[in-house]
């Protein structure tokens, strides 16, 4: 009979099993999946020989995380850190480019210059205070009051109409844009912004590195420590209550919300799961996997350079398309986060073909095939575009949530990232992660700190579980070098 249940083996519930297991306590992870990782899994999905990242494909914070800092990710998995982080064609065959230094960035940008230098090297010089405050509970004093200061009024600037202010021109304008998208919703938003002033800045620090071979690899790595710390894995099992779990003392469900309640049904206080009922989820995305004869013909070359690019065009075109997203519409000309890994890593399709992925906010349980939206608008920027499409895997928000019910309406994010939601996740307390039944934690990016593969909801829960049902105060050694012989 193991000590903890693990129900789910996404990055939050092996994040909160590594850390059990390495402390000492017999663990169990049940996946309904036939492989481990969820968001992390590596998968010929269009044709043998073609690698694609079935959820997350690029990991800034994971690499800025402090549990995969203490693990020691990049020890274990090779990472591969481009150049350039992300690139936003615009038309007439232009393109700005965010580089890993934020001096060559903001040189590329004319008139907008000196004020991208500005909104971003203060945030540099600070990161770790910020991941810190953005990382942990809203409900706390900064660590660093000076760090939460300098990004606060960056986000209130670039979330507000002053934003138009900040960065004037096209280029830095329709750049800023496009990483903010990143989090679906109206721009400007306090939300938005506070999400593209982050994930730009991890551009310009550490860079949107990605793991050689595909994100699995992040999956297998916590499943071998897991393993070699005595714990076991349940593949293929499909848990709907208690009764599909051995009995244990502690579990925690890196699951939905709508799952914490069937799962624990009536043994949940009234208040409690009117709470998780009025909890509410976010647009869904429609992905769309490409396998390619070769390399994309961007029209301005410099595109190949970024495994990760940006389509919408122009601000206006890319807020329009966001707009109308969250008005419930399917946006014609939408906004599409892009990722080539080929570009750098020549491990994912045979020869000189490549894998493409992309996807684009729709309303959330939407059924549209976005297929045709998205390839219409890759050609815009890359004519011929078409031609290089050997097979190609689509899915709607609706495919999306029957390939992972965790993922309500295809909604990626574990619920609506909203300004109550950053504190209410699912509920307002200072420990979200411990529910009323004793013993039953929730772990998933519907806790603080939300999404990203940063593995700090399974920190807070696994370290909340330590401490209130075994006594154990202090954390254990997670570096490689504490292993197991």
């Amino acid at each position: 009979m193991p000590d903890v249940n693990v129900v789910g083996a996404g990055p939050n519930g092996l994040a909160a099993a590594v850390i059990l297991a390495r402390a000492g306590l017999s663990v169990q992870v049940t996946e309904r999946e036939s492989r481990p990782g969820g968001a992390l899994r590596t998968e010929e999905l269009t044709l043998p020989g073609f690698r694609h990242d079935v959820g997350s494909a690029v990991h800034p914070a994971a690499l800025a995380s402090p549990f995969f800092r203490a693990f020691g990710l990049t020890d274990r998995v090779p990472f591969i850190t481009p150049d350039v982080s992300y690139a936003h064609p615009l038309s007439g065959g232009r393109a700005v480019l965010a580089y890993r230094s934020v001096d060559r960035t903001a040189d590329s940008l004319g008139r907008d210059s000196r004020a991208w230098a500005a909104v971003f090297q203060p945030l540099l010089n600070r990161l770790d205070g910020i991941v810190a405050f953005t990382g942990n509970q809203l409900l706390r004093w900064p660590d660093d009051p000076r760090a939460a200061l300098d990004y606060g009024t960056r986000v209130l600037a670039l979330g507000s109409a002053l934003s138009r202010l900040v960065f004037r021109g096209e280029e830095a304008a329709a750049l800023f844009a496009g990483v903010a998208a990143h989090t679906p919703g109206r721009q400007p938003s306090l939300v938005t912004a506070g999400a593209g002033l982050l994930l730009a800045a991890h551009a310009h620090a550490g860079g949107w590195a990605y793991p050689e071979g595909g994100s699995q690899a992040i999956a297998d790595a916590l499943v071998a420590d897991l393993l070699a710390h005595g714990g076991t894995l349940r593949l293929g099992v499909e848990v709907r209550s208690p009764a599909d779990l051995e009995p244990a003392r502690v579990t925690l469900l890196d699951t939905s919300p709508v799952f914490l309640e069937r799962f624990a049904g009536e043994s949940l206080p009234a208040n409690y799961r009117r709470a998780l009922r009025r909890y509410r989820y976010g647009s869904g995305v429609a992905k769309v996997d490409f396998a390619l004869s070769g390399p994309v013909p961007w029209a301005n070359p410099e595109v190949r350079l970024a495994p990760t690019v940006h389509l919408g065009g122009s601000r206006a075109e890319v807020l329009g398309a966001e707009r109308a997203v969250a008005r419930g519409q399917v946006a014609p000309h939408p906004f599409v986060l892009l990722n080539q890994p080929g570009v750098l890593d020549l491990t994912r399709a045979p020869g000189e073909a490549q894998t493409l992925w992309a996807y684009t906010h729709v309303p959330a349980g939407s059924g549209v095939d976005q297929t045709e939206a998205i390839v219409r608008q890759i050609e815009r920027f890359a004519p011929g575009f078409r031609q290089t499409v050997l097979a190609s895997t689509a899915r709607s928000a609706r495919g999306m949530a029957q390939l992972d019910p965790n993922l309500v309406g295809g909604d990626i994010l574990g619920g609506a990232v909203t300004l109550r939601q950053l504190v209410k996740r699912p509920v307002l307390s200072r420990t979200p992660w411990k529910t009323p039944v004793p013993g039953l934690y929730l772990c998933s990016a519907s806790t603080p700190p939300g999404p990203a593969v940063h593995g700090m909801n399974g920190w807070y829960a696994a370290t909340l579980a330590l401490r209130d049902e075994f006594g154990i105060e202090e954390l254990p050694k997670l570096s490689p070098d504490t292993a197991l012989a």
